[in-house]
């Protein structure tokens, strides 16, 4: 194991980016796991990572956050979550667990019935006041476990 360089820590500290430029953070619960995969966030992304951060909070105060599968989640209840995002190679992909519901429907769809994804890109302009509403309506929504 020490001889795998998969598994030594690297000696920048940085976690590792994994096919797309999405960071390798472990699992965990709270404030700290989900600013370190935003830190993480390769280039451009991570400045958009902190935006979504804040406007999600901003939205909705006592929202929970944790980090699974190597993406933040937000939850807005104990039961499970209603948002997260993901980087890719030229996007960031944010998902809606119950996007169908929300009005209107976000613009990406899923092979998941009621998940809806919003990508967005370098050049973007997020449409802040609309981003806001969506993650008010989603935040009230029945979360999805996970």
């Amino acid at each position: 194991m020490a001889d795998d360089p998969q598994k030594q820590p690297r000696a920048d500290d940085q976690p590792r980016l994994l096919s797309g430029g999405n960071p390798q953070i472990a699992k965990g619960y709270g404030e700290a796991p989900v600013q370190a995969y935003i830190s993480a966030m390769p280039g451009w992304k991570s400045d958009l990572g902190r935006r979504l951060d804040a406007l999600i909070t901003e939205t909705v105060p006592d929202v929970r956050k944790a980090v699974k599968w190597n993406s933040p989640l937000y939850g807005a209840d104990d039961n499970g979550w209603f948002l997260s995002f993901h980087c890719f190679a030229k996007y960031v992909k944010v998902a809606f667990f119950r996007g169908a519901s929300l009005d209107p429907v976000p613009p990406g769809t899923s092979k998941q019935e009621q998940v809806r994804y919003l990508d967005i890109r370098e050049d973007a302009i997020l449409d802040e006041t609309q981003f806001r509403a969506w993650v008010q309506q989603a935040s009230v929504l029945p979360s999805e476990k996970m």
